[in-house]
């Protein structure tokens, strides 16, 4: 009895041991299973005097290899190069480390952002957040700390977690989740602790030294996807694992919770106002997805590749619903001038969109495609002045034609008939009709080609081209509002066919769901806005045209983040 003693007790103290500095047996999770947005609690015991090092990581891992898109693996290639990891580096797209020593990883920084990129140096911008950035050097983080990251283990790994986590096209394309200030992604939620700082809300770390006793809790991912499994480690060692199921009607391509219904009425909204002044129905439907639905798109597809041609259903079918009144019902399309325009914008649209950005980056075309819209802009406000006015006598003689049956309608409680556009010379050069009794002439093969450039923009941003397309035709051609707005439908129909099918050939669908409920929102809207044009002025709908111009000029130079 004597001889067996000693190794029964050196074998309870080895497991005493093991069980100490594992900490599996003394760790309990508050469930297996959540629904994504709930806080997970996890309990337990480390040996005493540690710090508290809780690793929570998705289980199935990504590398750049593993993306389907044609566009994505080339900017993966490049991004590997530039900041060290390499395509077959994979790491666990959701990853929270949870630390009473947040600073062995990183530390509190700040952040510029916002403005025209050409107005400052690299790192700055007209506005500054806090961000938690991560250590540069995977081999400057401390032995010790290095050894609790759970399943990133190598410096490769480390360099993609940190580009995929501070870096926007990393966020938008592998982590899907980010924090914002205001509107705007900062950077995505990695190292949490116990701090007031905005990414750490929700987060809770009790850690009792003496005895070795924690509790630790963190908000899931409002938007982690339905059935999503991750790993825990407690200081290094895996003590157990949860599953996130769905929590809401899940986007399978957007990769978000919504409900269909509130797409449906943004849709009607944006439709009715898109089909009102013929102008960036597009880009507020873009706002909308960006800004509400947060459309995302599936791991390791950019988020603008689900979200441009789930865009174009609004562009295409807002149109139909409000083409029927103003070409059969009121007939005031100039078909010469519609039909070179869309043919102009086809083939920008599907050849040549596709180069657009290859030589000048997105950024810098967002830029300067703002100081464009803002040109156009101040132009549409001049050309309401007297002076101007003066010199274009046919818009208003129809001006003040127009109003004056809206006066007569209103006294006699009737509604104001349109009138119809009538033919008075048709030509490639010279095509010329008349509109309320005025005459207005334009060239068809000048607008054909500025639809090129149109079907180029269009494509490049997944929109109908409206807001370069009006402000082009009351401007260059001094067309009317209530004559510009049906041909800038039919230009969006054609480029919205010709983006949609660049966007098929390259192997980029839309979200099946989040399309039909626009399609219905879009179609319900064209029918409200074309009906809704006729109680506007020609001078108020060039006040909300020149309006959503400056709107767009805000969003194209980030000189706001709040909306």
């Amino acid at each position: 009895m004597k001889k067996s003693f000693w190794p029964v007790t050196l074998l309870t103290a080895a497991i005493f041991f093991l069980v100490a500095n594992t900490g599996f047996a003394e760790t309990t999770i508050s469930a297996s299973e959540y629904k994504a947005g709930d806080t997970v609690t996890i309990k337990g015991a480390i040996t005493p005097g540690e710090e508290l090092y809780i690793a929570i990581a998705q289980q199935k891992m990504f590398a750049p290899k593993d993306s389907n898109g044609i566009n994505e693996k080339k900017k993966f290639k490049k991004n590997a190069k530039k900041f060290n990891f390499k395509l077959d580096t994979a790491i666990p797209p959701l990853y929270y480390m949870l630390t009473t020593n947040r600073e062995a990883f990183g530390k509190d920084s700040t952040k510029k952002f916002g403005g025209p990129s050409f107005l400052f140096k690299k790192g700055g911008g007209l506005y500054t957040a806090t961000m938690f950035k991560l250590k540069k050097d995977f081999n400057a983080i401390d032995a010790g700390a290095r050894s609790m990251l759970g399943p990133i283990k190598t410096a490769d790994q480390w360099n993609m977690l940190k580009w995929g986590h501070e870096k926007k096209y990393g966020i938008n394309t592998v982590v899907k989740e980010g924090n914002k200030k205001g509107k705007v992604v900062i950077f995505a939620r990695s190292v949490l602790g116990q701090t007031d700082n905005y990414w750490d809300k929700g987060t809770t770390i009790k850690l009792d030294k003496a005895t070795g006793q924690f509790t630790a809790s963190f908000a899931t991912f409002r938007h982690t996807a339905p059935d999503t499994k991750f790993d825990v480690y407690v200081n290094g060692a895996k003590s157990g694992s949860f599953n996130v199921t769905k929590n809401g009607f899940w986007m399978n391509k957007a990769y978000r919770y919504m409900n269909p219904i509130f797409v449906v009425i943004g849709a009607i909204l944006v439709g009715t106002y898109f089909s009102m002044i013929g102008a960036a129905g597009g880009m507020l439907m873009g706002a909308f997805q960006a800004l509400v639905v947060q459309t995302a798109g599936p791991v390791g597809i950019n988020a603008a590749n689900v979200l441009r041609p789930s865009n174009i259903a609004l562009t295409l079918f807002s149109p139909l619903g409000s083409f029927y009144r103003f070409a059969v019902v009121e007939r005031r399309v100039a078909w010469p001038v519609g039909l070179s325009f869309g043919a102009g914008i086809f083939i920008g649209s599907v050849w040549l969109g596709k180069y657009a950005t290859q030589y000048l980056s997105l950024k810098a075309y967002k830029e300067w495609l703002g100081v464009l819209v803002v040109l156009m802009a101040v132009k549409t406000l001049m050309e309401m002045t007297p002076k101007a006015m003066a010199k274009r006598k046919n818009i208003k003689a129809m001006t003040q034609k127009f109003n004056a049956a809206v006066k007569k309608a209103k006294e006699e409680g009737g509604a104001v008939e349109m009138g119809s556009i009538e033919p008075v010379k048709s030509g490639i050069f010279d095509y010329r009709f008349k509109f309320w009794g005025e005459e207005f002439r334009i060239n068809p093969a000048l607008f054909a080609f500025l639809g090129i450039i149109v079907g180029v923009v269009s494509r490049a941003f997944g929109i109908g081209g409206g807001f370069l397309l009006v402000p082009m035709m009351t401007t260059i051609a001094a067309l009317p509002m209530y004559v510009a707005v049906p041909i800038s439908l039919i230009g969006t129909c054609f480029s919205s066919i010709g983006s949609f099918i660049g966007y098929v050939m390259n192997g980029y669908l839309p979200d099946l769901t989040l399309a039909i409920a626009i399609i219905i929102g879009g179609f319900v809207g064209g029918m409200l806005g074309s009906r809704f044009q006729k109680l506007f002025s020609e001078k108020a709908l060039k006040i909300i045209l020149a309006c959503t111009l400056f709107f767009l000029f805000f969003r194209f130079l980030k000189i706001e983040y709040w909306i």
